[in-house]
């Protein structure tokens, strides 16, 4: 089922509809810094993206937009610019008037900062506060209209209100009626230029949100445009392959109509991803897609050959005589065997369509030619069918990508498959070295929630509210922290992005004031106004009294 969204104008760009997919990316820089922000954008343009989010935190940076959009224009750029708001409705009338598009985040809109506390919403009280947001959202919404702009509604799954939390939960549920409250008051006023995101850094939240959004769209008759991304994806190759295989799995579901990459790093560099995410969804088949999460997934009973968690698999030159099973991520050198299967022994299949029928094997390939992902669906539909419980691992195999291709499209095929429960562990073969080959293979594992093999980091894309050099301390923390495998830790740089964004995370490293960091265990500030200098041994002192550090992880 492919979702059929109307067009809507993001000043001249069409999103939606017959328009391909767009890329977007967001400023770094200070607001106010009108300079800097005009070169990033252009930049940004110059790169390939084709619409640029500003943050926009009050009046000050609200009319500096005004600016910002002159002078792009007399240096002959119109690529259309996108107010970021969170808590200050008054910001967003007020840049109205200069940008294109309006994204407004319904957590904390009209709500004020969530305080995670039960509180019991009685259907009057509900009411009462539904009556809010339409008094604070309704002058928005008809000052956008009169202007011919658009609106996006972005639902974070970290920042959803107290109203939304108590009543629905921490869910994609939560997240998707979040966005309906406000598209139930825009649309009482008749306004029908809007954009939806349904964005959380836990793939499988996001992915979930965005299937059950389209679900509850479909049937209430709306053909709202989507703008897709992983939030606080990271950095390298980890933010490459978590956004891939959210994106990814939605963009091959017929799901989505912009996207954007959230990269700890320079914003220029997401438009890269952006494009070969864009090129391999071009080239693949559409899925067959139900209802909401309600995709097959497959269960098969523990089997000794494999890990519990889902085992990698790296395949020598000699063939499948030389095939070994990984159960932990080690290096070449360290390499150890943990199964050896000879020549002689017939163990495998290698399934490449859905016609087969019964058979005796201990391990199965998952092999197909062409439309991997969903060929793939298929025959695990026939494995079903048939009752067959074997162990089946995901066996991709391209020799014609770059290395840079071949991350971004392994991760969208198997990541789509991994995250709906088909497959028991990942075999990936290329011209490339087994080392690469099998760390790849261990973090898309760890991005589809699949295993956990290190240090999870959820971190923030930076933007100009952010009061430190994200970049840099988000390296440092990685390389301070990042053998410890199953733990979580945020690095957010501003108080807007923390606590509630930072998800599930074990552990938070949040900018409070210039200067000063709060640590958070989950969503509970622990720590205020910490010292940048001393925050990083503050953070290890914390992970260490939790009892979640080791000092030395042997491999074996």
């Amino acid at each position: 089922m492919m979702y059929k969204s109307r067009e809507v104008k993001v000043g001249k760009v069409g999103v939606g509809g017959n328009n391909p997919l767009r890329i977007q990316s967001m400023t770094t820089s200070p607001t106010d810094d009108i300079e800097s922000t005009v070169a990033q954008i252009i930049q940004l343009a110059d790169y390939g993206s084709e619409i640029a989010r500003i943050t926009v935190q009050g009046k000050k940076e609200a009319f500096a937009c005004e600016h910002i959009k002159n002078r792009l224009l007399q240096l002959g750029y119109d690529i259309p610019l996108v107010a970021d708001i969170h808590f200050y409705p008054p910001a967003a009338l007020i840049v109205a008037d200069f940008v294109d598009k309006v994204r407004i985040n319904p957590g904390n809109f009209a709500d004020r900062r969530a305080t995670f506390k039960t509180i019991e919403y009685t259907d009057a009280l509900y009411a009462q506060e539904i009556e809010k947001i339409e008094e604070k959202f309704a002058p928005l919404i008809l000052k956008l209209k009169s202007q011919k702009k658009v609106m996006r509604i972005g639902c974070n799954h970290g920042s959803l209100s107290d109203r939304i939390l108590n009543r629905f939960g921490d869910t994609p549920h939560g997240m998707v009626e979040s966005a309906l409250e406000y598209a139930r008051v825009a649309r009482k006023y008749d306004f029908h230029d809007l954009i939806f995101s349904m964005k959380a850094s836990n793939t499988h939240v996001m992915i979930q949100a965005y299937r059950l959004l389209v679900e509850k769209m479909t049937q209430l008759g709306f053909d709202y445009p989507l703008h897709l991304g992983v939030t606080e994806a990271g950095e390298g190759e980890d933010g490459r392959v978590r956004s891939s295989i959210g994106i990814g799995s939605l963009l091959l579901d017929g799901i989505g109509d912009t996207i954007r990459v959230s990269l700890t790093e320079d914003p220029w560099l997401e438009i890269d991803p952006c494009k070969r995410i864009r090129q391999v969804a071009g080239h693949n088949a559409i899925n067959s897609v139900v209802k909401g999460d309600e995709k097959l997934r497959r269960k098969v009973d523990n089997n000794p050959i494999l890990h519990r968690d889902s085992t990698v698999a790296l395949m020598g030159e000699l063939g499948k005589a030389d095939l070994h099973l990984t159960s932990q991520p080690i290096s070449l050198k360290e390499f150890q065997m943990q199964k050896l299967f000879g020549k002689q022994r017939s163990s495998f299949v290698a399934l490449e369509d859905d016609q087969f029928d019964q058979f005796d094997a201990d391990l199965l390939f998952v092999s197909p030619k062409q439309n991997f992902v969903q060929t793939s669906r298929k025959i695990f539909a026939r494995l079903d069918e048939l009752k067959i419980k074997t162990p089946a691992i995901l066996n991709y195999n391209n020799s014609n990508l770059d290395w840079d291709d071949f991350v971004i499209e392994s991760s969208m095929l198997c990541g789509s498959l991994l995250c709906d429960g088909l497959g028991d562990g990942l075999l990936l073969q290329g011209p490339f070295s087994p080392d690469a080959l099998s760390d790849l293979s261990f973090n898309i594992l760890q991005g589809s929630r699949r295993r956990s093999v290190k240090t999870e980091f959820i971190s923030c894309p930076s933007c100009g509210r952010t009061l430190f050099n994200l970049q840099e301390v988000a390296a440092r923390i990685r390389e301070k922290t990042s053998h410890l495998p199953g733990v979580k830790i945020a690095i957010m740089g501003c108080i807007v992005n923390g606590p509630g964004e930072m998800a599930d995370a074990h552990f938070g490293y949040v900018g409070s004031k210039p200067g000063k960091i709060d640590l958070y265990v989950g969503k509970k500030c622990v720590e205020r106004n910490i010292d940048f200098k001393d925050a990083d041994d503050k953070l290890i002192d914390l992970i260490k009294a939790h009892g979640m550090w080791v000092d030395n992880l042997v491999l074996v």
